[in-house]
């Protein structure tokens, strides 16, 4: 049974064109006897998510349909730019049971050599995810040593009295918030802090 390749091509810029890589890429699909079907992004950059790029987000959710075996690409940059981006579309062609040609790195997961490349290439991906989570839990601790305060900044002590009062006088988070020119968020935040235990208890 012949082989369903899907041919993926992304230029970053209108000037550029695709029909080079498509050229070559069908070449050696024909000499390995594989069915092929084409999805394109011209004047697209590789740093746009997957939301930005139609080609790729077509040939992905065809992918989950089965409407192709395998997966050929020009160049590893050209299914994107970082390498938790790559791995993630790796990963979605993987749990599809889709294969992987990268013509200008030789990788081909038809092959077990290009599995196991791919299979290296994804511990470094992880260790890269591993490592950005150390650096901000890393920073995150620093600025708590340094006495920074994280999150948003309350607001005033007398703006935070006004907008309770109000609150118990029985007028709404929108026209509190109006008012007072404040955010719903905030109005809302204190609103759900006043009907703790302390509130409460006064209340009885």
């Amino acid at each position: 049974m012949k082989k369903r390749a899907a041919i993926y091509v992304r230029v970053s810029t209108d000037k550029q064109t695709v029909e080079n890589q498509i050229r070559e890429l069908r070449q050696i699909a024909e000499r390995r006897g594989w069915v092929v079907e084409e999805y394109r992004d011209a004047g697209i950059s590789g740093a746009k998510g997957r939301d930005n790029r139609p080609g790729l987000d077509q040939m992905l959710k065809d992918a989950s349909k089965g409407r192709f075996d395998v997966v050929m690409a020009w160049a590893i940059d050209r299914l994107g730019r970082s390498l938790i981006d790559l791995l993630g579309t790796i990963q979605t062609l993987e749990g599809c049971r889709v294969d992987l040609y990268l013509d200008q790195q030789s990788i081909d997961t038809t092959t077990p050599a290009g599995k196991l490349m791919f299979q290296v290439t994804g511990a470094f991906a992880e260790f890269e995810r591993s490592m950005i989570r150390q650096r901000i839990n890393a920073g995150l601790k620093r600025a708590v040593e340094q006495g920074k305060q994280l999150g948003r900044p309350k607001i005033a002590e007398a703006l935070e009295k006004r907008i309770q009062t109000q609150l118990r006088a029985g007028k709404g988070i929108l026209k509190v918030a109006r008012e007072l020119g404040v955010g719903t968020g905030t109005v809302q935040r204190i609103k759900e802090e006043m009907s703790g235990p302390f509130d409460a208890a006064a209340a009885a």
